[in-house]
């Protein structure tokens, strides 16, 4: 009795796969063509210098870093620049997305000149924001040993030159912090873009400083699962002058977070308008413990946040329930699989099987936006039966329609510590341990070269199939490398109006996945309204699209900078089967308020800009 037990439960949780032949069929839908975006450099490392107290777990340390932003530098229409964050000599490289089309021009490096920077100081990522609103691309490099950096195109729009842009302080005096994601939106609602900053390890740990031997700051995570003891989470808010190149005026609203949220150990955010009055919520992803959502009552210059969690049922376990999770967050994106209505939320997690088996999250809605006012979470975790939950060791994760068909695949990061010996037995001794141990580095197992812990683990390529369950078929579309991935940034870069996507690896090449299988008629819509500076156009962030099209309604919200540290284009895009005109409704909100506007949109790359007035221009 007891073996048929066992055999019972070991066939319930064996999860449903599609078989050879419907997965091959599947898959004959996506196409992808790997090209490298960078090589190793001449002075090449595969760790980090770290605090004398930290050399012990220096691999655990060394793990992030690689970052991929998409922008459109020359003024192309479409996004096919691209700024690379390569851990393996810290250069933080914008250069042009190959075979893209457009001039060609030699990298161009992001140089700290000007400003504090030694070697304690070490890129995480780089976000493209014109924060100016001149109408041209800026990029702000957020790092561990310094406050982040704004990298003002002084050029203007064009060909990028290695002169071309000046490296100011986003915040005065420089602070000492460890920020490993970075995320851009309005989110006050006075209709100028405002930065969320995750921070990691605690404000002031001279966390890459080999000298650093009297550093008392310095702490790991204080519990796995209700880590509250990191940096300090920031919220600054920006107003333009008007003047090109000038640095807005900056405003910290971080005492809007609550006392869990700001010491959250935060490794992505997601921004979204779940209410419908155009404030972006905030959905916080946090390593070592329960994540945040938080509903947006702010007013122009004044932020105001409301966390809600999730009401736990009978059969929902504790770790499933929004806000009370205690799970390694580290990426999340928003899909709207029915087109219309609140999304679904997916979450990456530790999910190694025979390691921290813990569960990724497809927060789906059960609910309406009215619910979150009351304070009450409409969405509900059904990972397991999407087929979503069990990955690897995941980090950012992307939601794209990369065959036009108008649902959306998803593409998610995996990897950690690629080595020969596999240390998994360590880092599980460590999760069963005395939480007041975990916050001291010297009671940590040791990390260091050679050791393993889910180094190679494929990312996954998630398609939705007629079952209704999401299923990987990274190898069947040729896309199943062991890459310790960190970030994902998506978009159409040749302008096929086909989805490609860039690939940033730790401690390898970064890559380009060029999408070319044929798929129906789409379009990629560039959204812009004026900007402060002369009114150049500048992006529209967090204006959101519907698609009325009969039998394949489509919705997206324009935020690139979700997740970890991938930032896709900024455009949006919808197919559009038959390849006919589709009607659309624009919604945005600028420094007047709330604007709706109809328009029909066709297949291929087309510009709207949203007026003042509130009306909408297809161009």
């Amino acid at each position: 009795m007891v073996v048929l037990v066992c055999a019972a439960v070991g066939v319930m949780v064996i999860r449903p796969g599609l078989g050879a032949q419907e997965a091959a069929s599947t898959a004959q839908r996506y196409g992808f063509t790997a090209s490298s975006l960078n090589r190793s450099p001449r002075d090449t490392r595969s760790e980090r210098a770290v605090a004398p107290g930290l050399h012990d777990i220096r691999g655990w340390i060394s793990s992030v870093g690689a970052a991929v932003a998409l922008a459109d530098v020359r003024g192309l229409g479409r996004s096919a620049d691209f700024c690379l964050v390569d851990p393996r000599d810290d250069a933080v490289t914008v250069a042009p997305v190959p075979d893209a089309g457009g001039e060609r021009y030699p990298p161009v490096v992001l140089r700290a000149d000007g400003v504090r920077f030694d070697a304690t100081m070490a890129p995480m990522g780089c976000v493209p924001a014109d924060l100016d609103e001149d109408g041209d691309v800026d990029f702000i490099v957020h790092y561990w040993g310094r406050s982040p950096l704004l990298f003002v195109n002084t050029a203007g729009v064009g060909t990028p030159r290695q002169n071309g842009f000046r490296a100011s302080e986003l915040i005065e005096p420089m602070q000492v912090w460890n920020s490993g994601t970075l995320n851009v939106g309005d989110i006050d609602g006075d209709g100028h873009l405002d930065v969320l900053v995750g921070n990691y390890f605690p404000d002031g740990a001279r966390v890459l400083d080999p000298s650093a031997g009297d550093e008392t700051r310095m702490q790991m995570q204080d519990s796995m699962s209700l880590g509250r003891n990191g940096g300090t989470n920031r919220i600054l808010l920006t107003r333009p002058t008007g003047t090109p190149d000038a640095l807005p005026s900056m405003v910290d609203a971080s005492v809007a977070l609550s006392r869990a949220a700001a010491g959250s150990w935060t490794l992505a955010t997601g921004l979204q308008d779940l209410t419908g009055d155009g404030l972006p919520e905030i959905y916080q992803a946090n390593d070592f413990g329960p994540d945040q959502l938080m509903v947006n009552r702010s007013t122009p210059g004044s932020v105001r946040l409301e966390e809600v969690t999730g009401a736990r049922d009978m059969v929902t376990p504790k770790s499933e329930v929004l806000g009370h999770d205690s799970f390694k967050g580290m990426g999340v994106t928003f899909t709207y699989p029915t087109g219309t209505g609140l999304p679904t939320m997916v979450v990456s997690n530790i999910t190694t099987p025979f390691g921290l088996h813990e569960s990724n999250f497809a927060f789906v809605p059960d609910g309406t936006p009215a619910d979150l006012l009351d304070g009450r979470v409409p969405f509900r975790d059904r990972s397991e039966e999407l087929g979503l939950a069990r990955a690897g060791w995941c980090w950012d994760v992307k939601a794209a329609d990369f065959d036009n068909d108008g649902v959306d695949e998803l593409m998610q990061a995996n990897g950690f510590l690629k080595g020969e010996v596999n240390r998994w037995p360590l880092l599980q001794e460590l999760a069963m341990g005395n939480d007041e141990l975990l916050h001291h580095p010297a009671w940590w197992p040791n990390f260091g070269p050679g050791d393993d812990l889910s180094g190679k683990e494929p990312n996954r390529f998630w398609v939705r199939a007629a079952d209704g369950r999401y299923h990987d078929l990274a190898e069947q579309a040729g896309i199943s490398f062991p890459d310790n991935t960190r970030g994902i940034a998506v978009g159409d870069v040749n302008g096929d109006n086909r989805v490609d996507v860039l690939v940033a690896n730790q401690w390898e090449d970064s890559v380009l996945l060029r999408n070319d299988r044929a798929g129906g008629p789409a379009a990629d819509l560039r959204l812009v309204r004026p900007g402060a500076a002369g009114g150049k156009d500048t992006p529209a962030i967090g204006a959101e699209v519907e698609v009325r099209l009969d039998g394949r309604p489509q919705k997206g919200q324009l935020y690139p900078a979700n997740g970890h540290t991938g930032v896709s284009a900024h455009e949006l895009h919808f197919a559009l089967p038959g390849g006919g005109s589709a009607a659309a409704t624009v919604t945005w909100r600028d420094g007047s308020g709330q604007h709706r506007a109809d328009l029909r949109i066709r297949p291929g790359h087309q510009t709207v800009q949203l007026r003042p007035d509130g009306t909408a221009v297809v161009r």
